[in-house]
């Protein structure tokens, strides 16, 4: 059914009657804002949108399957950014074939919307009010400029020319037509990225410091060991359906750019007295309609632990989590109802059965890993103290700016610098594809071809 001119309140509650009907009679609706066909002029909300924030203007041209993609070896190769190789690739491409299926599967009416719910959330596809909403990983905040093309690209031809970044470092497309959904995940992963694990009960997208590898104050670089997280959690066969949503972020820097005490668990680098490398582990941390500000777990775990000690703690939530309440699913509030001091005891008590009897992570793999995240040789930088307090001078907009978002390099003569999406007057995080390419082609020009999301 299609409701055509603008989507005010009546037409809303009328698409809200649609739906819950449709849901009774187990039928697939997707509601969709568009423009009137008396050319009466776009709706309230896309108005708001269209002055307010990017174009998100369909597509002029006829593009949606008919765009060539990149061969996968001709991809720009990064320093410093975790490479797929074809075990990587053959994963997600294997996932999206699966996926593809199973849309299809459910367009035939094959599957009901209850069995066909928990799989598009494992793929990170929600349906929402006027569409489908898709949320794309992109872990530990780190893109390549190739990336960033690839997500433009993605806009433009299947959204409606924008996307929204988030803060725990996904992008989210917000009016996904369901038929086309396995076409973006192919897409996707042609640019070695997916949209597995951004949805459901599972462990999330693992999040760090947007600065990670490039900040002045970090102990060790945290992306290594946000890869092996990542890969770790990654299908877990034990952790696929917790209790509820489960995030973890890594930081090793003075500053907590990554907000771990924010989070399920929050994970701190830190070096021993004899130079060994562990963690300190916070536990219970999150935000929403009870705000908790995580507790430390443990002081100390040797890296060589890790991954053992974080199966502790997710069997003890997985068996303890309450499933009766979505509202009181969160480990925060099972931390809460048993001490942190209780939390901390059947944790142990878990890891000392567990801990010789579980695979950690072996020395090659964590060579492997470490080996893509290798400091840039970086050629020697020219002094621009001067040039930069002339143009201060001269400018003082641009004074504000350098204020705000010019931050310390680990390298003399670098600097990292922030692209704000928080203009004033339109939606936080929103980019309109043109956007996410300027971003790309600075990138390439000023940064190594390495972006940032946070």
């Amino acid at each position: 059914m299609r409701l055509a001119g603008q989507f005010d309140d009546e037409a809303i509650i009328a698409a809200r009657d649609i739906v819950n009907t449709a849901a009774q009679r187990d039928e697939v609706v997707a509601a969709y804002e568009v423009t009137d066909d008396t050319g009466a002029g776009s709706s309230a909300r896309e108005m708001i949108r269209a002055a307010r924030g990017p174009s998100i203007l369909p597509p002029t041209d006829d593009r949606v399957n008919g765009v060539s993609l990149p061969d996968a070896k001709a991809m720009l190769t990064v320093p410093s950014i975790y490479q797929y190789d074809s075990f990587d690739r053959q994963f997600v491409a294997k996932r999206a074939a699966q996926f593809r299926d199973q849309v299809e599967r459910r367009l035939r009416g094959e599957l009901t919307e209850d069995e066909f719910k928990p799989l598009r959330l494992q793929n990170g596809l929600y349906l929402q009010l006027h569409a489908y909403m898709l949320r794309v990983a992109i872990p530990y905040g780190v893109l390549s400029s190739h990336q960033m093309r690839g997500l433009a690209g993605i806009a433009r031809d299947f959204d409606r020319g924008f996307g929204h970044f988030t803060t725990r470092q996904n992008i989210q497309f917000n009016w996904i037509k369901l038929v086309e959904a396995p076409d973006i995940l192919d897409r996707l992963a042609s640019y070695d990225m997916h949209a597995i694990q951004t949805s459901g009960n599972c462990i999330r997208n693992v999040t760090s410091d947007p600065l990670a590898g490039a900040a002045h104050d970090e102990v060790q670089d945290p992306r290594i060991w946000a890869e092996v997280v990542r890969q770790w959690s990654t299908l877990h066969p034990e952790f696929a359906f917790l209790p509820r949503k489960f995030k973890i972020a890594i930081s090793a820097a003075a500053d907590d750019r990554a907000a771990i005490a924010f989070h399920d668990i929050g994970l701190r680098l830190a070096l021993s007295r004899d130079g060994e490398t562990g963690f300190r582990v916070f536990v219970g941390g999150g935000q929403g309609r009870t705000p908790r500000v995580a507790r430390k777990l443990a002081h100390f775990i040797p890296a060589r632990h890790l991954l053992s000690y974080l199966e502790a703690i997710m069997r003890v939530y997985n068996a303890a989590g309450r499933r009766d309440n979505i509202y009181k699913a969160r480990i925060k509030i099972l931390v809460d109802d048993m001490g942190i001091e209780s939390f901390g005891e059947a944790v142990n008590n878990e890891w000392q059965v567990t801990k010789d009897n579980t695979t950690d992570l072996p020395v090659a793999e964590y060579q492997r890993i470490a080996g893509y995240f290798s400091l840039a040789d970086l050629p020697a930088a020219p002094s621009a103290k001067a040039a930069l307090a002339k143009a201060a001078d001269d400018d003082p907009a641009f004074a504000r700016w350098y204020r705000t978002n010019v931050m310390a390099h680990h390298t003399q003569g670098y600097a990292n610098v922030s692209l704000s999406l928080k203009s004033a007057g339109r939606p936080p995080g929103d980019a309109a594809a043109s956007e996410m390419e300027a971003m790309a082609s600075l990138a390439e020009t000023y940064g190594r071809g390495e972006l940032r999301v946070t």
